[in-house]
């Protein structure tokens, strides 16, 4: 099985281009190169539409988040962008590992890693991690840690990008929202449901407490997968 289908993630190209322009805001220049557009779904987070933007040239690759799902979290995310570049290793880019996390004001910020015992266990299981020195071949203050992905492999940047911006401020432990479709399945399956019964059958087969299945209900309602009709739920048409 796939990692993305592991995951519950759809990624679709949607459009291409063979040339187009960008701004590279890091570089403070306009760039010219290949650009490609991808639409997201998400178990755990939505719907997304991602621009990839690839300069051969500087042999670096932008993964910008065009559209993002509701929440004051995600919102701030739009327009937002991560960078993969060429380092040492033949075939491979890299990206500096950060994890998003919302202050005391619900402002967007980032924290990067040093600390091999922070990364999300989905990245060190599935790509391969190392010191930035290590990946580069330059030196920096400080110690930070990079993830490497295959120089041609857009859908792994998209995946790396939702790990490390929008998943950790994320109200669903992505280990709970992973079991939505589970769950609308098994909707599907009892018809038009008491609530109680779905408790009891979530419990059952997904070993899913009350409260972790209210929080995948709210998703699922919000996503206008379900309805709710009084005392019961049922899948919408």
């Amino acid at each position: 099985m796939s990692l993305l289908r592991k995951l519950k993630i759809q990624i679709r190209k949607v459009e291409e281009r063979d040339r187009d322009y960008w701004v590279d805001m890091s570089l403070r220049k306009l760039r010219e190169g290949k650009v490609r557009y991808y639409r997201v779904r998400d178990e755990l987070t939505g719907k997304w539409l991602f621009k990839i933007c690839r300069d051969d040239e500087m042999q670096r690759v932008i993964v910008k988040a065009l559209k993002c799902p509701a929440g004051g979290g995600f919102v701030q995310l739009e327009g937002r962008t991560m960078l993969f570049q060429k380092g040492i290793l033949e075939g491979y880019y890299y990206d500096v590992i950060s994890l998003s996390y919302m202050d005391e004001e619900e402002r967007l910020r980032r924290n990067v890693l040093n600390d091999m015992d922070e990364v999300p266990e989905v990245i060190k299981e599935n790509f391969k991690v190392m010191e930035y020195e290590e990946a580069t071949g330059k030196k920096i203050v400080g110690k930070r840690l990079v993830v490497l992905c295959e120089e041609n492999d857009e859908k792994s940047m998209i995946l790396l990008f939702l790990i490390q911006r929008a998943w950790p401020i994320s109200k669903i432990p992505p280990e709970i929202g992973m079991k939505a479709s589970d769950l609308l399945r098994l909707i599907k399956e009892l018809e038009k449901a008491k609530v109680d019964e779905i408790y009891q059958a979530a419990e059952r087969q997904f070993k899913l407490g009350k409260e972790n299945t209210d929080m995948l209900l709210n998703l699922l309602e919000k996503e206008g997968t379900i309805q709710r009709l009084k005392d019961y739920i049922k899948t919408k048409d």
